[in-house]
């Protein structure tokens, strides 16, 4: 057993107040951020992922768990050095033009970034210049987009092409509620089902 198994039950349980008093009483037993991060914070949130995959954890309790593991963030990224996290690669995401649900995407992020991406959000309503200066400024690996409207899906073929257009060489993701598998093939992105399936999609685009 881990000596930060009790941080990953408090991130999965939701705890933000325990997760906080683990990793203040961690760090003053001079146990090294790093650790405390690939151990305890994140060992916690893959195991949410799995159960979130798996029906045993809903959309609240992974929102809260997600809350209780930047918690913990907050308090140890600053004392890593430069260079101590190495990104699996760099995810632009957002929710398209005209449609302003994100509950999903945010879940799609947490769950990215608990695995070690580096991910650049830009939130709902998003236009596809935003993505284009994104991608083109973060240098990014995937560019992944939502949609919870059949109205707003169509905008991700343009998305896609503008970027395409614009030099960017990056993989393409999308996921939402009307998104299906035979539309991603169409327009040559990759399907995403839910949270949990993101992230190992991401990592097999790279």
């Amino acid at each position: 057993m881990s000596k930060y198994t009790v941080i990953s039950d408090y991130v999965v349980s939701g705890n933000e107040n325990g997760v906080v008093n683990e990793v203040n009483v961690a760090l003053a037993g001079k146990a090294l951020p790093l650790e405390i991060i690939n151990e305890g914070l994140l060992t916690g949130m893959n195991i949410v992922g799995e159960k979130f995959a798996n029906g045993e954890m809903f959309v609240p309790e992974v929102l809260m768990s997600a809350r209780a593991m930047n918690a913990g963030m907050d308090i140890v990224k600053p004392l890593l050095a430069d260079g101590d996290v190495s990104s699996l690669g760099t995810v632009v995401i957002g929710t398209v033009k005209g449609d302003l649900h994100d509950i999903g995407k945010n879940l799609v992020v947490m769950m990215l970034e608990s695995a070690g991406f580096k991910v650049v959000n830009l939130g709902t309503d998003t236009k596809k210049e935003d993505f284009i200066n994104a991608a083109k400024e973060n240098n990014a690996d995937i560019v992944a987009m939502s949609a919870m409207l059949t109205t707003t899906m169509t905008y991700m073929n343009e998305i896609i092409s503008s970027c395409k257009d614009a030099g960017i060489d990056a993989q393409y993701m999308i996921g939402g509620a009307p998104v299906t598998p035979a539309y991603a093939e169409k327009i040559s992105a990759v399907y995403t089902a839910d949270a949990s399936s993101a992230v190992d999609k991401a990592k097999n685009l790279l």
